[in-house]
């Protein structure tokens, strides 16, 4: 008897234990619940969603629409890839991330191009899109038409980088439409996703997309983030003649991201299309709520200066996909900086070129630029 209740105890005391481990496991997949879109790009078809509609801040990921309105603008003959993209005040004056370029220097747009879509520089974002609407104003009122246009029903844009702003806001389900989008219009462009990394003849940078080079099949797309935000990060990937792409919002680090992002890859690969089509996804009861902001799950008082995309000092640093292998080699650096002749002072042609970004590869990307720290000067000797 004594016996048989021994038993009986050790077999609760097994089956709670296996019960807690089950809860420990699951519990982080419940508090991490993020809107995501998986959608096949031949086909369309939506292959897994989670709150698809839900109304987000797109942070850097805005760059992605700044881009397609380039590549239109490129497509009617309006600009050249060697067109010149001139600094404004307006540009040098945006909050880091940024390349720190002064009033009146020049980069050609294929430069600039890059520098958007790899270091995701705020300053060249509105330069590009001076340049190309003539004003930021005019360049954003097409940004809007264009995301009418093409289907994104939920989606406004104030700014060509992501810096928030009221009014600004997009959903997994439409940043996903744009991705198909710029894969299937403007299939000639898709190497500016891809891009491993930027040297601006001083300083290299590596591109923020963890799966460039690291997962297999990567091809692009972007990454954003502000505390608002979170992380965030629109992938894609090929094998077989078949691309996928994946849309992950409002993960609490870089890793994250990543992590998920590859992991929904992987599954989409390997999984048959199924499913209804991206355009015809009937919208939620998510769509109705206000633009989420979980600067308080993601950035503390404290926290917030020491989070950003390039230099990320609170959240979880190391990727546990098994699909993110490392990379093994030294990426490969395409040049874009400044044009010779572009002068560092005044813009004033004239002398050698300074295709050098004089600020800090782990700037901030927050609202607010930080001060910079007073240094004390030691009073002299004698």
């Amino acid at each position: 008897m004594l016996q048989e209740q021994s038993l009986l105890t050790h077999g609760v005391k097994k089956a709670l234990l296996a019960l807690s481990l089950v809860s420990a496991l699951a519990a982080p997949f419940a508090a991490q619940a993020n809107p995501r879109v998986v959608v096949d790009a031949g086909t369309l078809q939506v292959l897994d969603q989670e709150m698809a509609f839900r109304k987000w801040y797109p942070a850097s990921l805005t760059k992605l629409m700044t881009a397609y309105v380039t590549f239109r603008t490129l497509k009617a003959g309006e600009l050249k890839l060697d067109s010149l993209v001139t600094m404004s005040k307006r540009a040098s004056a945006q909050p880091a991330s940024k390349m720190y370029y002064k009033p009146g220097q020049q980069l050609t747009l294929d430069s600039a191009l890059k520098i958007l879509l790899v270091k995701s520089a705020n300053d060249i974002a509105v330069a590009i899109a001076e340049t190309v609407g003539g004003s930021q104003d005019q360049f954003v009122a097409r940004m809007n038409a264009e995301a009418a246009r093409i289907g994104m029903t939920s989606s406004h844009f104030v700014n060509p980088n992501g810096l928030p702003g009221k009014g600004q806001y997009t959903t997994a389900r439409d940043l996903a439409l744009l991705a198909v989008m710029i894969k299937r219009e403007f299939p000639e462009y898709a190497g500016y996703f891809s891009i491993e990394g930027i040297d601006t003849g001083k300083h290299k940078y590596g591109n923020y997309n963890l799966l460039i080079g690291r997962f297999d099949g990567a091809d692009g797309m972007k990454t954003g983030f502000i505390c608002a935000s979170g992380f965030n990060q629109v992938s894609s990937a090929t094998r077989n003649g078949r691309t996928v792409i994946t849309v992950v919002l409002g993960t609490d680090s870089l890793a994250a991201r990543a992590d998920m992002s590859a992991d929904l890859l992987q599954k989409a690969l390997v999984t048959a299309p199924s499913g209804p089509r991206i355009d015809r996804l009937a919208p939620d009861a998510e769509a109705s709520l206000d633009v989420a902001d979980i600067s308080k799950e993601i950035c503390s008082a404290k926290g917030a200066k020491t989070r950003s995309e390039s230099k990320d000092e609170v959240g979880r640093q190391k990727m546990h996909s098994p699909y993110i292998h490392e990379m093994t080699r030294e990426p490969n650096y395409v040049f874009a900086g400044l044009i010779s002749g572009s002068d560092s002072k005044d813009g004033k042609k004239g002398g050698t070129a300074t295709a050098v970004a004089e600020g800090d590869a782990g700037v901030i990307n927050v609202p607010v630029p930080q001060p910079k720290p007073q240094r004390k000067h030691k009073p002299k000797k004698g």
